[in-house]
């Protein structure tokens, strides 16, 4: 999910700037503690999407709403605690542009959550680490070789696949069992939209380095808030949820994604990005999972075939990171040195 980016890849940028150094294993002496706990992390983002997608009652863009109170409560006593100025000057049109971006993925993807069968929509999403390179290539002069090249093509593949646009494919196909299920053209078009937002969310984010992540939380929390509610009661959404069930849920919904984001940062503090990034993969996985389990969901040939090409493309992107962080006399970089092309 694009939320998920937040402290992410604000540990990654600390992490890369000191690529000699050694992640922190003192917690355990487990030497896959730091994988174990990615995954867990992916487990818990990827039963916030299946929250979202079993909430009929309750408009997406609105839970994305009461997303960002989670996100805002805990980041105001760290900014007030640090005495960071919370609106810097010279940032802050980027904060702006940063906290846009950000919750526009969020509104989309939670849209296409809906929408789309949960595994092709997790798919789609879970591929922004493929177009951030081209992204960060066009306004960062980020280095961008073949082999960036290469995976966003093999991306784009996969999301075809995925999507299935009327004009290559018949508007029903069959699925792996014995039902059929119709593709969304317009959940296809708001997940891959969310991919792109999302990548430019991780952009500014890298523009934004040396800011202190309170400081963007904060901002991106108050202005999401407030876009999302705008956006909501535009569209007549606006609800508070009823009592039972539903209220639950949306505890459960910011329990899952307080646990997924502390769970990735510990991880990303005992272990490097690149391994991390690749444990994070599990998401897709766990999302064929709950679609099948949850809603009986069958995937089809093309969604299996086409998360395969977007999950190949994702792992080698994190190794491609992984190696270029190692330092220059390492053994495995010279050996995966195709990966830095």
């Amino acid at each position: 999910m694009p939320e998920n980016v937040e402290l992410q890849q604000l540990v990654d940028e600390e992490l890369e700037d000191d690529a000699s150094s050694q992640p922190k294993r003192s917690l355990c002496n487990c030497p896959y503690l730091g994988l174990i706990l990615a995954t867990l992390s992916s487990l818990f983002f990827s039963l916030c999407s299946v929250i979202v997608k079993w909430m009929t009652d309750v408009d997406p863009i609105a839970l994305a709403a009461y997303r960002y109170i989670g996100v805002l409560l805990p980041a105001i006593p760290i900014l007030i605690y640090k005495q960071e100025y919370v609106f810097p000057k010279g940032k802050r049109i980027m904060l702006l542009l940063r906290s846009f971006t950000g919750t526009a993925a969020l509104m989309l993807s939670f849209y296409a959550f809906r929408h789309m069968p949960l595994a092709d929509a997790s798919v789609i999403v879970f591929s922004v680490p493929v177009f951030t390179a081209v992204f960060a290539r066009m306004f960062l002069k980020e280095p961008c070789g073949v082999f960036s090249v290469f995976s966003v093509i093999l991306t784009l593949i996969g999301v075809v696949f995925i999507t299935r646009p009327p004009l290559l494919f018949s508007e029903t196909v069959d699925a792996l069992g014995s039902s059929s299920e119709k593709s969304e053209i317009w959940g296809a078009v708001a997940a891959f939209s969310a991919t792109l937002f999302g990548a430019s969310a991780y952009v500014l984010l890298r523009a934004l380095k040396g800011i202190h992540f309170s400081v963007i939380m904060t901002n991106f929390g108050s202005f999401a808030l407030v876009q999302c509610l705008l956006v909501t009661w535009i569209i007549g959404g606006l609800c508070v949820p009823p009592c039972g069930t539903d209220r639950y849920l949306i505890v459960a919904l910011a329990l899952f994604s307080f646990g997924g984001q502390i769970l990735l940062t510990v991880a990303l503090q005992m272990e490097q990005a690149g391994p991390v990034a690749i444990a994070r993969s599990s998401d897709i996985v766990f999302a064929f999972i709950w679609q099948v389990w949850f809603f009986d969901e069958v995937p089809n040939k093309y969604s299996v075939g086409g998360a395969f090409l977007v999950m190949t493309s994702v792992i080698l992107t994190a190794l491609r990171k992984w190696v270029l962080a190692l330092p220059d006399n390492a053994s495995l970089k010279t050996k995966l040195n195709i990966l830095s092309k």
